[in-house]
């Protein structure tokens, strides 16, 4: 067969190269009445599709997938379409419509008129609309039930609580859970000459800060219904959240994010290039199962080059005093809380002083503190369990505010402030670059 050199794209050579010796494992031999002659050709070992392949051609760096293309330069291009070819190169790739994977692909005549090579203009609307928008900070997991919502709502209010101007956009279009973390179950979005405008929410205590909010909830007749749709709809409404909701002048627009690193990631990093995006904060918690996933995130956002602000370790174990612990008989079930408090007042009454702590979700190995170590990033902080925190978010109320004496209030200030440090660090130092660069 001709020999034909991928690499550079040469001519086929009339030059016939012979194909490769074929050994002869002398185990399938059957006779010993002629030990000098090879086998019949039916016993002998074939060799394998890629070793008669070997002297065809030069080994070749394999296409890159159409995500790979897009996030490998999120300049704001259009993003891949949800129906392309398995292997498309891409419609911002020199050989959009072109390559030998674009064949029967329905948007092959589109990529090849080289549309998808065009900026979208809804990113430079975006950047117009969050002109007044300080800073930008994603939530991310990888893994759903983590805490994701509860973590972007939370830091949203204590940011509010201590005095910012602060904007929450829900982009978990399937299951937007902070209308009712927010106590905004049932509002309706209100539109202006301006564009959408966010809710706004009532915080309590004495504060000058805000919350402004927006999410797909607010735009479902019915809080149940079902939100069955495809990436290009999603796509869409997030386009809108950007360029057609107004925001104003804010200190921070918090983004909780689904699971995943989906359509809905790659939409909302795209449009925001634009305006700049301060980075994101990771949520996880102890088990492997979740911090499997999580890792997975921290290498979207490094393909995709938004900075890890930190890892937030959520259900961090859990602690009460032991005045707050309920007991229960082993045999019968039974509940057995006042006799046994009872029976430690007359006893031992310095116990019911002490904190209790149980990991209800052992580490696996180092634990998230060590994944943080491992990939460089900072640990913002640990969450414990708290039912007051969960029922601060049941109730729709800032956490700190609502019981400021909980045992995760601390950690969940400890996280903000680490967060605000990062951020503010962040931005002198990109200011500094910035006023060098100009002097030059």
């Amino acid at each position: 067969p001709p020999s034909f050199d991928i690499a550079d794209g040469a001519e086929p050579s009339t030059t016939s190269v012979p194909p490769p010796a074929r050994s002869i494992d002398h185990r399938v031999l059957i006779s010993r009445t002629a030990p000098s002659r090879a086998p019949p050709r039916y016993l002998r070992p074939r060799p394998s599709n890629n070793a008669r392949r070997t002297h065809l051609r030069a080994p070749t760096k394999p296409a890159r997938t159409t995500r790979q293309l897009w996030m490998s330069g999120l300049s704001g291009a259009a993003p891949p379409p949800t129906n392309a070819n398995e292997g498309c190169v891409g419609p911002a790739a020199e050989a959009a419509g072109k390559a030998d994977g674009c064949k029967g692909c329905p948007n092959q005549s589109a990529c090849a008129s080289g549309a998808g090579k065009a900026v979208d203009p809804a990113v430079a609307i975006a950047g117009d609309r969050l002109s007044l928008v300080k800073h930008k900070v994603l939530v991310l997991s990888g893994k759903g039930g983590v805490g994701k919502s509860t973590t972007a709502c939370q830091l949203a209010f204590t940011l509010a609580a201590e005095g910012k101007s602060v904007g929450l956009l829900d982009v978990d279009i399937c299951g937007p859970s902070v209308p009712r973390m927010l106590g905004l179950s049932g509002r309706e979005v209100q539109q202006s000459g301006s564009g959408w405008t966010p809710i706004s929410v009532d915080l309590e205590g004495d504060t000058d800060g805000e919350l402004l909010v927006m999410s797909v909830g607010f735009m479902l007749p019915n809080a149940d219904d079902a939100i069955i749709w495809r990436g290009p709809r999603k796509n869409g409404l997030i386009k809108q959240f950007l360029t057609d909701v107004d925001w104003g002048t804010l200190d921070y627009l918090i983004v909780d994010t689904p699971p995943g690193t989906s359509d809905e990631h790659l939409s909302i990093i795209q449009y925001l290039r634009g305006s700049g995006i301060d980075g994101a904060v990771v949520v996880t918690t102890p088990q492997e199962v979740a911090m499997q996933d999580v890792r997975k995130e921290i290498n979207f956002c490094r393909k995709t080059n938004v900075e890890v602000l930190g890892l937030v370790e959520n259900m961090s174990g859990y602690q009460s005093p032991v005045s707050n612990l309920q007991f229960r008989d082993p045999s019968s079930g039974a509940d057995v809380t006042a006799a046994t408090i009872a029976m430690i007042q007359s006893k031992c009454p310095e116990l019911l002083s002490v904190m209790a702590h149980a990991e209800v979700f052992p580490a696996f190995g180092d634990g998230p503190q060590g994944m943080a170590a491992k990939f460089g990033v900072d640990l913002l902080g640990k969450l414990p369990l708290d039912n007051q925190l969960m029922a601060a978010c049941e109730q729709g109320q800032a956490f700190v505010t609502a019981y400021p004496d909980s045992i995760a209030c601390a950690p969940l200030k400890s996280i903000v402030a680490n967060l605000k440090a990062r951020v503010e660090a962040n931005a002198a130092t990109r200011a500094a670059q910035e006023g060098a660069a100009a002097s030059e």
